[in-house]
């Protein structure tokens, strides 16, 4: 069964190390295999990655969409240690995105990794 995504005009996506992006007119794709994908809303930019949780986004990301994931493992954990250390209250998501890394289920570990930012958010938004 192929995986439908429907297209905004100039929308952009990645499908597998591939930046691929829309004409000016909405489209449908089917695309079949097991390619990484990421849409638009879904991509963060280095530059974006501005704080410590994003940057653990950014890298899994880069895990998702990389040939060789485990390569970064050790910055994925070296991220981790330092944060818990800053935040223990991120331990329970970073049990759940280091489950999912393991076992080689980046994709989920990517959603989980937002649930981490929107904490980091609510962490900030206290602090001031």
């Amino acid at each position: 069964m192929a995986l439908i995504i429907d297209l905004k005009p100039n929308e952009r996506l990645i499908i597998g190390s591939a930046l691929v992006t829309n004409d000016d007119a909405r489209t449908r794709l089917h695309i079949e295999g097991s390619a990484p994908i990421l849409r638009e809303k879904d991509i963060m930019t280095e530059a974006e990655a501005d704080s410590p949780c994003k940057k653990v986004y950014f890298t899994v990301q880069l895990m998702y969409i990389s040939a060789t994931p485990e390569n970064l493992h050790n910055s994925y954990f070296s991220l981790v240690n330092s944060i818990q250390k800053a935040a223990p209250s991120t331990a329970l998501f970073f049990a759940k995105i280091s489950t999912h890394i393991l076992n080689g289920e980046y994709y989920k570990a990517l959603k989980e990794s937002r649930n981490l930012m929107e904490h980091e958010k609510e962490m900030l938004a206290n602090v001031q």
